[in-house]
């Protein structure tokens, strides 16, 4: 059983920066794929990065967020993280991070990722 544990998101500008990070215990960390979600007040759980399994580190992200976010992963540390740049306030939500099957390909669809954190505010002010 793998758990996730997100850090605090934050307030910030929009133009501003932000890193999340999310560490996993109880599983070997290195085999699952690992991603962000957010999930905005009234709408259902959107689809934001993810980034492949073992040390490939091929990612894949949502068109609202290419060439903005970045996703990486530190397997020695068993944490991902998501680098979050020129945040908009459409970026506002909470972000979860979740992994994937182990050993499983990249995925973009909510039912794909077995394991979840516990969900991280992030406000972008206008």
């Amino acid at each position: 059983q793998v758990q996730l544990r997100s850090s605090w998101g934050g307030l910030v500008q929009a133009g501003g920066s932000l890193r999340l990070s999310c560490t996993a215990s109880g599983g070997t960390f290195r085999r699952y794929p690992m991603a962000w979600f957010r999930q905005a007040p009234g709408k259902e759980r959107e689809f934001v990065a993810t980034i492949s399994w073992g040390s490939d580190g091929s990612t894949y992200y949502s068109d609202s967020v290419k060439g903005r976010f970045t996703i990486s992963r530190d397997n020695a540390r068993n944490t991902v993280y998501l680098q979050m740049n020129s945040l908009k306030p459409q970026d506002t939500a909470v972000y979860y991070c979740a992994a994937g099957r182990p050993f499983s390909g990249i995925a973009t669809g909510v039912h794909e990722y077995d394991y979840w954190g516990q969900g991280t505010q992030v406000t972008v002010s206008s």
